[in-house]
């Protein structure tokens, strides 16, 4: 999970209220789902709904290269969280 308020977008449009959760599989992060509170989430939950239908990793998105700054990089830090491995916030 990885909340709104530690992305420099968000915070540039002082609008950070929300999340994005990623749903991984445990065994080995396929991402199985999502959920995206906040705002531009209408407009976020495409590429998450490309990740699974591509059967695409957690590791996967965080390697994806998610122009700076915007919302979309929320995504890529979601899912360094699920692997452990979180840059803009503390484990």
């Amino acid at each position: 999970k990885f909340p709104f308020a530690a992305n420099g977008r968000a915070l540039s449009l002082n609008d950070s209220d929300g999340f994005l959760k990623l749903i991984t599989r445990k065994d080995d992060d396929l991402v199985i789902g999502a959920q995206v509170a906040g705002p531009n989430a209408s407009d976020m939950i495409a590429e998450l709904g490309l990740a699974i239908e591509a059967g695409m990793t957690a590791e996967d998105l965080a390697l994806t290269i998610h122009a700076h700054p915007t919302l979309g990089e929320i995504t890529m830090e979601a899912a360094e969280v699920a692997i452990g491995q979180p840059i803009h916030i503390v484990k």
